[in-house]
């Protein structure tokens, strides 16, 4: 995938039946379907049941097996209830009649209440400051480790402009946060707010992990660790646009038996809080 629009492509499932939808998978350098592939297809499922007055809040999903590449998946997608004002749907993701995921969406219509939110950080650098991944690829290709030259010759629907890199052949332990600048690729078309929690939600699933290593990074590396999300969670608060910039900060308080926990908010780039995460990962050592 190159832009925004083959990746919209991408996450717009084909329906099979009234609540049956299927959709295929494009890797982004792992030999397994990407979990925020598997998020946004199923939040696409949901959203093609909901009342075009309610919009997706809050979003609670289990990774239970490797997704296949070569495989479509299938979407079910469970009415658990209409209400008032929220509507609730389960959604279970299958391939070959193996359940590989599951997730609770819940969905509101818009009203007035309270209003605060948590501040971006704004002493950090700037997007124009710093290098992308593809430009880091460009510039220092021929010294990164292979693995790491492998991830970055993907081409992707989205930039990726980290605030600090950290030199993969000088590692040492850091604070456990992670801030990443991001856009998306390519002419930007005009977006439902549905298409564009489908997208952000695509988006959360990268660089979510990268804080839980930072603490311990002398030891351990993507390299020497084997990984894979084992839930994740969005809530979605204010609307908003890709047409500039927007920030990914994450941070993580724990990490402790093979499994760790990062959360974060995603701000556009004047500040405005537009979702929060969380998820916790499968870090297991590999023995030498």
């Amino acid at each position: 995938m190159k832009n925004a629009q083959e990746l919209i492509n991408l996450l717009h499932l084909e329906q099979l039946e009234t609540h049956l939808f299927s959709g295929q998978s494009v890797t982004i350098g792992s030999a397994i379907v990407f979990g925020g592939q598997v998020l946004a297809q199923a939040v696409n499922a949901a959203y093609r049941t909901i009342p075009e007055n309610r919009f997706l809040h809050s979003l609670h999903g289990y990774f239970l097996e490797a997704g296949d590449l070569s495989t479509d998946i299938q979407y079910h997608v469970e009415i658990i209830r209409n209400g008032g004002s929220f509507s609730t749907r389960r959604i279970t993701a299958k391939q070959q009649d193996k359940t590989i995921f599951i997730m609770a969406a819940s969905f509101h219509q818009k009203e007035e209440g309270f209003e605060h939110q948590a501040l971006m950080n704004q002493d950090i650098k700037q997007p124009e400051e710093l290098l992308s991944w593809d430009e880091m690829l460009t510039q220092f290709g021929e010294f990164l480790p292979a693995s790491t030259k492998s991830f970055l010759s993907i081409e992707r629907p989205i930039a990726f402009k980290p605030v600090h890199i950290q030199n993969p052949l000088d590692r040492e332990n850091l604070p456990p946060k992670e801030e990443v600048w991001f856009k998306l690729k390519g002419p930007i078309p005009e977006m439902t707010i549905q298409k564009k929690h489908q997208i952000l939600t695509y988006i959360s699933d990268y660089n979510v992990l990268n804080p839980i290593f930072k603490p311990n990074a002398k030891n351990h590396h993507f390299g020497n660790t084997m990984t894979a999300s084992l839930d994740h969670s969005m809530w979605f608060f204010r609307d908003f646009d890709f047409d500039d910039w927007m920030l990914y900060s994450a941070e993580s308080p724990n990490a402790f038996g093979a499994r760790g926990l990062s959360r974060g908010n995603i701000f556009t780039r004047d500040g405005k809080l537009i979702a929060s995460f969380a998820q916790e990962g499968l870090l297991r050592p590999l023995k030498k």
